[in-house]
């Protein structure tokens, strides 16, 4: 970890020198001109979050365009590693052991969080780690249980179990990859399922903040915490994660450029244009690396506070009807 550190920083420090000595301000428009560009592809919540700018300022110094492709984190890493891409945007680690992912690199450049929206007519603000589980274990299906209106709960869940969204809440709030969601409708990608609950009164759903904030919806907080730029840079909002960039080391002739890129990324001038998108910058962070063991500590923790209070609850139940069944009895004798 500490040489990985290094080496981000090495990046950073060396861009930032070169972006100090000067920078041209040209930027490529002809056809001809753009043969020499990068072509990203990966989660749209990456693009979202720093990509197009990066890339606009990028070309603007460098003179080197991008082509910039969607289609989910997965793409963000497969692509890269079947070579149908130069570098990709990844919101989920590589998984462990599948050939498909091997030997990607992943280069983090900022943090995102997971954020839970709803429509922005919901009168309901806040709700807790054991209230998303239940959730999306299928335990809460009106919005009565959550402090709402009389009426049904409409999941809008991602499909698949390894999209970035979908794999890390997962990861954090079950620990279980496998996890099953019980939606009530499935989406391929994070767009579509945000502009849903833009129109749909009564549907719930997760993203990441990167994201949500540039849609129609209200962000509820969690445990207490809205997912503000300061809480999630200091940790206290919990759901926080690693934005990736992605790109393969291996006879890559485009790797030079690749690198140079990134390190513009975590330049002080790439870090001015994430945190104008209100995007935490990966190195405005970095503590946040060491605080991830600690972070799910507390998820754990949370989550056993709130099975402990419904057992108690169900506990208290039976002896709460004690009384009232002991009367109709004494009732049905008379």
């Amino acid at each position: 970890m500490k040489n990985f550190l290094l080496m981000v920083l090495g990046l950073a420090f060396s861009v930032s020198g070169a972006l100090a000595a000067g920078t041209p301000d040209n930027t490529t428009t002809d056809t001809e001109e753009k043969d020499n560009a990068l072509h990203w592809a990966g989660c749209g919540i990456t693009k979202k979050a720093f990509m197009k700018e990066l890339a606009t300022e990028y070309e603007r110094v460098y003179g080197v365009p991008f082509v910039l492709e969607g289609g989910g984190a997965t793409k963000g890493i497969r692509r890269v590693k079947d070579r149908s891409v130069d570098l990709g945007g990844s919101c989920r680690p590589k998984l462990s052991g599948i050939a498909e992912e091997r030997f990607v690199h992943m280069t983090p450049v900022a943090w995102d969080a997971l954020v839970v929206m709803v429509h922005k007519d919901n009168p309901v603000s806040d709700i807790s780690l054991g209230q998303v589980k239940d959730l999306y274990e299928g335990k809460i299906t009106n919005w009565k249980q959550l402090g709402g209106n009389d009426a049904p709960v409409e999941l809008l869940v991602r499909k698949g179990k390894i999209s970035g969204v979908g794999y890390t809440l997962r990861q954090l709030v079950w620990g279980d990859p496998d996890q099953e969601f019980k939606g009530s409708k499935e989406f391929p990608s994070s767009g579509p399922l945000e502009k849903a609950i833009e129109t749909n009164p009564n549907a719930i759903g997760i993203s990441g903040i990167s994201s949500a904030r540039k849609r129609d919806v209200k962000l509820l907080a969690l445990e207490g915490k809205t997912p503000s730029f300061e809480n999630i840079q200091s940790g206290n909002y919990l759901l926080y994660r690693p934005l990736y960039i992605t790109y393969m080391t291996r006879n890559n002739p485009h790797l030079k450029e690749i690198k140079r890129f990134i390190a513009f990324a975590l330049s002080k001038r790439g870090r001015q244009i994430i945190r104008a998108q209100g995007v935490v910058p990966y190195l405005d962070a970095i503590a946040l690396t060491s605080k991830q063991k600690a972070q799910r500590k507390k998820v754990r923790e949370l989550q056993e506070k709130h099975h402990a209070a419904k057992g108690r609850k169900t506990a208290s139940s039976p002896q709460q009807q004690q009384p009232q069944v002991a009367q109709q009895k004494e009732n049905t004798k008379n």
